[in-house]
């Protein structure tokens, strides 16, 4: 079972609760001052402590999908790596694994519901094979569309969160399904998956000297991959990034590095900068120039900006990134445009981004157009 599954959740509430009751049925028995007393009290209140906090851990990990398999949790190795070779002598580009109906009415049916389909996507450039989840809208499987293309955006979970987030908490298709059924957006491409190509490090999208060279995958593979196998935009019009927390950081850094891929970034929560820790190991390995193209504020300052569209989000209260990102919004010159979202209470939780993610992709369906 995996630490999400409900039947071990179950198991360990059961568990805790009966060695609650069997302490309180064998603690009369256990007054004694011997020694066997106790040691038998010590492991009793010791037995109830690690089942409640296991209990709390495995809950908490259900509710916000934090580690997906005991491997993410033990920091074992991911499933990103090198991209194969065809038998043809070139590399694979994107392997649908599966497909799964979309949570709406009527997602049994493609042409009503969309469709998401579980992908590995591999790295011409970089040389990385990751997985993702491709979100494909009832108009891409409709008849009379056989030849229309649609926009895409990539959409990023933060650190260290699963893909499944974004469907399963996140509601990313369910939402893009019902605003374009509202005429609020335009029916949309969503390519959903993790920032980090090397779980368990968190990458986060830089071009780490020696590899992996996260930043070449979504700056420049991902959407030539897309397009070699979707019906998707092929200019940077077509193309948009989304992400919350350090997804947010990866969703602003290559929409500002990248114009030449994508028209639009969005930054929930986001950090200005990389994290540089025990996950994420020696990003820059004595570089100065690579770490400091890593803070955006300092790009926005000494790089050039291109054309692109951001929208970044914060609260009054709950969020550590108000400032930041007040001062990203002050540094975002022409060519570039800035719009932001501010709460007046939020934090850095899944209740937030869920009232930001709406107005988030009515937002970058407004600004991007397949082309």
């Amino acid at each position: 079972m995996s630490p999400t599954s409900t039947a071990l959740l179950a198991i360990v509430v059961l568990c805790t609760a009966l060695s609650f009751a069997v302490t309180v049925w064998l603690w009369p028995r256990l007054s004694r001052r011997s020694a066997r007393a106790v040691l038998g009290r010590i492991g009793l209140i010791l037995t109830v402590q690690v089942l409640l906090f296991a209990s709390v851990g495995l809950g908490a990990n259900r509710s916000f999908l934090i580690y997906a398999s005991w491997s993410d949790l033990l920091g074992g190795k991911g499933t990103a790596g090198v991209a194969a070779p065809d038998a043809d002598g070139g590399t694979s580009v994107v392997k649908v694994l599966g497909r799964q109906r979309t949570d709406v009415p009527g997602g049994g049916t493609p042409q009503v519901g969309g469709q998401i389909e579980k992908v590995m996507v591999q790295g011409r450039e970089s040389g990385i094979a990751t997985p993702a989840y491709v979100y494909l809208p009832p108009e891409y499987f409709q008849k009379g569309n056989e030849q229309r293309r649609f926009p895409a955006a990539v959409v990023l979970t933060g650190f260290p969160g699963m893909a499944e987030n974004l469907i399963e908490k996140l509601r990313y298709p369910q939402i893009a399904w019902a605003q374009a059924k509202q005429k609020k957006m335009q029916p949309m491409i969503l390519v959903m998956m993790r920032p980090t190509v090397a779980p368990p490090r968190n990458t986060q999208c830089v071009d780490i000297p020696g590899g992996p060279s996260s930043e070449t995958f979504f700056g420049t593979d991902l959407p030539r991959a897309m397009a070699g196998t979707y019906r998707v935009g092929s200019s940077p019009r077509g193309w948009g990034i989304i992400g919350d927390s350090t997804g947010g950081y990866c969703a602003l850094k290559i929409a500002l590095e990248h114009p030449e891929s994508y028209a639009a970034g969005v930054g929930l929560s986001a950090d200005y900068k990389p994290e540089v820790d025990k996950y994420s190991g020696d990003l820059f390995h004595g570089n100065k120039d690579l770490e400091k193209r890593s803070d955006l504020l300092w790009s926005l300052d000494h790089l050039p900006q291109g054309a692109s569209s951001f929208l970044v989000t914060t609260s009054l209260q709950g969020e550590d990134n108000f400032q930041p990102t007040q001062k990203f919004i002050e540094k975002v010159k022409a060519p570039a445009r800035v719009s932001s979202i501010t709460l007046d209470r939020g934090g850095h939780s899944f209740n937030t981004w869920l009232r930001e993610v709406p107005p988030a992709l009515v937002w970058i369906s407004g600004r991007l157009a397949a082309e």
